[in-house]
């Protein structure tokens, strides 16, 4: 049969992959059912999914499997684009001219490796030289002494030369900041520009998860209660987090994770059971670094085994409320009330605080809006 063929329906033999009788047993088709996502990049599953979508319905007539339609979701994950480094060559000579300099000359444009190409767009003159047979009698109109490169933000593909090397970032990096990265860039359906720039603030943050854990004087993990502002915090990002993941929002539960962190560095938490639940749902993230801090935390048994926290309502309940109090549309103050003050509790408190009077200083107040849990405005 054609190649088409055994591509369109795999997923079904991996119901079954020993059975030597049958692709697959009707058993095996009872227990899996339809393959419950597919992710794949659109030009690659237009074609393929309709040659699977009729190769299972195909073989649904015939009795062979028990679902007509072998995806229940499609997601199309988005392109991943690169940064083009470019040089100008003037026309019919070996001789390059400098971005800012090229509007005087007669060029065609070269795509370069970016490999060759620093951060400020300096191309390596005698690397560049040596990249190609045809280069090596290559000269440079410079601009201050340097060629500078044009860049674009385009498809990753090896003819253009900007496509980044897994291994290589890995290397630098550590597969937990390539995979956090991947993840943090954006939305999983759209196109988004690698950034090198961008990798290294995901690796300043799992150093700083890391710290959180581990602090210079030595990991000390405290066993009392945890205290409100911790609780809220971690259930906080428990709930963000379950439910970024359940709608593939992986950027957005990358932020919160970030934010979390921050919060709990900012109360030098040390309480165990707070970073236990941190690390658990740090791992389907950085698995590499959460399975360490796991150990570190006294375990034995891997984090992959830990079941994902579930956050309680109790712990989210907000007890004040900070307003941006505005003074004729302008903000002047930022002034904390319990929820559970009236409106004309919190109009008195206003009207007395030191932070409004020094902004009113007599005048007649002629109203003043309270919008609950968004703002107050005064009216002059």
């Amino acid at each position: 049969m054609p190649g088409w063929a055994g591509s369109s329906w795999y997923f079904l033999r991996y119901m079954d992959p020993h059975n030597t009788q049958q692709f697959v047993s009707p058993a095996a088709q009872a227990y899996w059912q339809a393959v419950d996502l597919y992710v794949g990049g659109a030009e690659h599953t237009t074609g393929h999914l309709l040659y699977a979508r009729f190769w299972t319905q195909f073989l649904y007539d015939l009795g062979y499997v028990n679902v007509e339609e072998p995806f229940q979701q499609l997601i199309h994950q988005g392109m991943i684009q690169g940064k083009s480094s470019l040089v100008y060559r003037v026309k019919r000579t070996n001789q390059f001219v400098s971005y800012n300099l090229r509007q005087g000359y007669e060029t065609t444009v070269m795509h370069v490796a970016i490999d060759l190409v620093d951060k400020n767009n300096v191309l390596q003159l005698e690397a560049f030289k040596k990249w190609r047979p045809d280069l090596q009698d290559a000269t440079f109109i410079l601009e201050e002494g340097q060629y500078i490169c044009g860049s674009e933000v385009e498809k990753m593909s090896k003819s253009k030369h900007n496509t980044i090397i897994p291994d290589q970032v890995v290397a630098q990096y550590g597969a937990d900041t390539l995979r956090l990265y991947t993840m943090f860039l954006g939305p999983i359906d759209q196109a988004k520009p690698w950034d090198m720039h961008g990798i290294e603030g995901v690796f300043r943050f799992l150093v700083k998860v890391w710290r959180l854990f581990h602090p210079e004087q030595g990991a000390t993990f405290t066993t009392e209660m945890p205290s409100p502002a911790a609780q809220k915090i971690i259930h906080q990002t428990i709930k963000k987090v379950s439910e970024d993941i359940e709608r593939h929002s992986f950027n957005t539960a990358v932020s919160n994770l970030m934010i979390c962190v921050n919060e709990l560095t900012a109360l030098y938490c040390t309480n165990r059971q707070i970073l236990q639940q941190l690390a658990v749902v740090l791992a389907p993230f950085a698995p590499h670094l959460a399975e360490e801090l796991w150990q570190l935390l006294g375990h034995t048994s891997s984090i992959t085994q830990e079941p994902f926290p579930t956050y309680e309502e109790a712990y989210l309940q907000e007890e004040a409320y900070e307003y941006p109090v505005a003074i004729n549309g302008k903000v002047r103050a930022k002034l904390t009330f319990p929820l559970t003050m009236s409106q004309q509790e919190i109009e008195a408190a206003v009207m007395t605080h030191a932070a409004i009077q020094k902004w009113i200083q007599g005048q007649s107040i002629k109203k003043m809006i309270i919008i609950p849990r968004k703002m107050i405005n005064i009216v002059m």
